[in-house]
């Protein structure tokens, strides 16, 4: 058994939100059984693919916002982390 492990993180700056507390990760954890590392091996590849996309078309918007001066992306700290962990 293999287990994957996938971490994802997100933080907004108080700048850019009504609440004005300090900046907070917010962590979501995600365990997923698989019967064989290489199944295990194949989601991992395929969920990090899909949060770089999610990464990049975030980015872009907010580089959108950024030109008319409504947002920014340093306004967000997006961090993600997947493994594949012998059970």
């Amino acid at each position: 058994m293999w287990i994957l492990m996938y971490v994802f993180s997100y933080s907004v700056s108080p700048a850019a939100t009504n609440d004005r507390a300090e900046w907070r990760l917010l962590p979501t954890v995600v365990f997923q059984e698989f019967s064989n590392e290489e199944r295990c091996r194949a989601a991992k590849s395929t969920l990090e693919g899909s949060l770089k996309e999610a990464g990049a078309k975030l980015k872009s918007g907010l580089e959108d916002l950024k030109s008319i001066g409504k947002g920014d992306p340093a306004q967000i700290i997006i961090a993600f982390n997947v493994e594949c962990l012998p059970k």
